[in-house]
């Protein structure tokens, strides 16, 4: 069946209105508006997807961000609002199911800046990328940028991965040294849609164990065409602290598997433990040594986990996409509940020796 990714996504131009949907809002405080980043390369699906939330009746108000920067542009051009070079938002178009949709070249804050001063509230923004092929460098923007943190929050990654094509990159990777550039992806995916999966029936089963080999937290959502249920994939809030006890279980499932069998040079996911507290800053030193001054071999994409922080009665999340991480705490620790310290990673080349050993160190 042919796909329409390479196609932009539909846009209906409505009559001019007497109000702007830009409008400025009132100064009133509200919830943070929840920001979606999809990847996903030519032909999976991406465009299929963001036609369907610009284009069905699905009673949501989502803003579509088509971000066309490109890998060379780094975070700091990315967060340069003053407009230089040009205009940053083109135009703003409301589409006939209430979404609005725009193009943004090269400020990605003053867009989103725009959206959350609207006068008419976004359910949700879908930022999707054009050109990056690794989100990281978003995330140090939609998470933890101060002029932003107040308005909207970080919900998820989401991957689109084609089924039938991602079946031929499994097989070509069991012959070759390297591994499919999916795998990248799906590493730093929170939802991962599978799309396609009529053209693939009999081997849905063993597509979604390779994807959780590569990625044991991932949400898998099966797919025809992207026609998914919106509120499967949006307001997963991965990055907040709400989720802990979602954390927990999926750190339970992926530390049940054996970690012999998670060790090689291919992209994975493994668990570490540890029952005695810790101390907080020995932590922090931990992660910047294993995140920025890249003392091992490993290329660590993500990790996630739940810490027992010595002289305190709350539960810690911590949260790491490449260099960028975050240790808050959460909520008490039940009584009835085990104080432990569980993290799971996701990368390549993980070594579970050094990273159990290493972080044994900030006990003591």
């Amino acid at each position: 069946m042919a796909d329409d990714d390479d196609c932009p996504p539909l846009a209906v131009e409505l009559p001019p209105q007497t109000t702007s949907p830009l409008a400025p809002a009132s100064s009133s405080a509200s919830v943070p508006v929840g920001v979606t980043v999809i990847t996903g390369y030519l032909g999976a699906g991406k465009s299929t997807l963001v036609n369907y939330i610009l284009s069905a009746q699905h009673g949501k108000r989502i803003a579509v961000i088509l971000n066309e920067f490109g890998e060379e542009i780094g975070v700091e051009r990315a967060m340069i609002n003053e407009g230089q070079g040009g205009a940053l938002v083109e135009e703003w178009v409301e589409l006939a199911n209430g979404c609005v949709c725009c193009t943004v070249k090269h400020s990605l804050v003053q867009a989103l800046e725009q959206l959350v001063q609207s006068k008419e509230r976004m359910d949700h923004i879908l930022l999707e990328t054009t050109g990056l092929a690794d989100p990281a460098p978003l995330v140090s923007i939609l998470w933890l940028d101060d002029q932003l943190e107040s308005s909207i929050r970080l919900d998820s990654i989401i991957t689109v991965i084609d089924a039938k094509n991602f079946r031929r990159q499994i097989d070509e990777h069991t012959n070759s040294s390297s591994f499919p550039e999916a795998f990248h992806q799906i590493a730093f995916a929170d939802v991962v849609i599978l799309n396609k999966t009529d053209l693939v029936k009999d081997d849905l089963e063993d597509l979604e164990r390779k994807i959780h080999e590569v990625n044991a937290l991932v949400t898998v959502v099966r797919s025809v065409r992207c026609q998914v249920d919106l509120n499967t994939i949006f307001d997963r809030q991965a990055y907040g602290v709400k989720n802990s006890s979602q954390v927990q279980e999926l750190l339970e499932y992926s530390k049940s598997a054996p970690p012999n069998s998670r060790h090689d040079n291919s992209i994975s996911t493994l668990c570490i433990s540890e029952q005695d507290p810790v101390y907080l800053a020995k932590v922090e030193a931990w992660l910047e040594d294993l995140l920025w001054a890249k003392k091992s071999n490993m290329d660590i994409y993500r990790c996630k986990g739940i810490l027992h922080i010595h002289n305190s009665n709350q539960l810690h999340t911590l949260q790491a996409v490449r260099e960028v991480y975050e240790v808050v705490p959460a909520r008490e620790w039940s009584d009835t509940q085990s104080r432990t310290n569980k993290i799971v990673f996701i990368g390549r080349d993980l070594d579970i020796s050094i990273l159990q050993d290493s972080f044994s160190r900030c006990k003591q």
